[in-house]
């Protein structure tokens, strides 16, 4: 059994480098050693872990475990079943996706078979559609989620933990999963919400949705719950996730109005958003693979011709 001196937070072996396919080796360089897991311990039975990609939920129920998120590759998939194995003795059995990118799912290459993996019906459909692309961004077809949530709330009762699996909207991808835990008053978001400030990012080409974000984002922060644990980064307080709706509608309703202006999306961009960091692209330094959120709104407007 592992004690624990400080209950939030415990460090564990060496992160593993992100996923090649994701970073190249000189973005590898440039990134230096990598930070070490986290683990923090948010209730007796409750911990998430930082690090080796999206942040992993860790929820030991009566005679096994339940994992929200898988990492990034399989040597993370592995350091994080290490980790659990620190925690407690008990097996992983399930598994919840809360959406489908790589650094939330690929880690699943490493789980043991036969788990139970449940995930939205779209995020099942988004892995599917990776895996006929040629695999990237998902895990192998064995790992694919097993039972899928079709509804917009339902209630779980896994090891004797009760939790709710929650969709509102599409949001960042189609297949958003939001895992509320009523009893513990705790929340794990996915990427819907991270830990730094900014924007939110939004999954065009996997048919996320600006407004869908808002809706989804006003969902979890009326949820009755103290920690909201996001996809990457620290966990959120509730009116830190309600400011950002509020900002959130604000920028929209201003993209809006310049869409309906005639304004272009370059005039667009200079009138709402700040000037790049230096070192940083248009995106907010999320990589040029991704449209920032005012591109993203432009484009579903003027998509919608507004």
């Amino acid at each position: 059994m592992l004690h624990m001196h400080d209950p939030k937070r415990v460090s564990f072996g060496l992160a593993v480098v992100a996923s090649l396919s994701v970073l190249g080796p000189a973005a590898l360089a440039q990134r230096g050693a990598p930070a070490p897991f986290m683990v923090h311990q948010l209730k007796p039975n409750v911990y998430w872990v930082e690090g080796g990609g999206g942040n992993s939920g860790v929820i030991v129920g009566d005679k096994g475990v339940i994992v929200i998120d898988a990492k990034t590759t399989p040597a993370g998939g592995k350091e994080l079943l290490e980790d659990i194995a620190k925690i407690t003795p008990k097996p992983v059995t399930t598994v919840i996706l809360t959406h489908s990118d790589g650094d939330h799912v690929n880690g699943l290459a490493s789980f043991p078979a036969g788990l139970t993996i449940i995930a939205h019906e779209n995020n099942k459909k988004e892995q599917q559609a990776a895996l006929s692309a040629g695999g990237r961004g998902a895990p192998p077809a064995d790992r694919l989620p097993t039972q899928v949530v079709s509804k917009n709330k339902q209630n779980l009762k896994i090891d004797g933990v009760k939790l709710q699996a929650l969709h509102w909207a599409p949001a960042h991808t189609s297949g958003d999963l939001v895992v509320y835990l009523p009893d513990q008053q705790i929340v794990f978001t996915g990427d819907i919400l991270g830990g730094n400030p900014g924007d939110p990012l939004i999954h065009l080409e996997k048919n996320g949705s600006s407004e869908g974000w808002i809706t989804t984002t006003k969902g979890i922060a009326a949820l009755h719950a103290e920690t909201y644990v996001t996809g990457h980064g620290d966990t959120l307080a509730k009116a830190a996730i309600q400011k950002r709706v509020t900002d959130t509608e604000a920028k929209r309703a201003k993209i809006k109005d310049l869409v309906a202006q005639g304004k272009s999306l370059d005039e667009i961009k200079a009138a709402v958003d700040p000037p790049p960091a230096p070192g940083r692209g248009a995106g907010g330094g999320r990589g040029p693979a991704f449209a920032s959120f005012t591109e993203v709104v432009y484009r579903e407007l003027t998509k919608k011709g507004a």
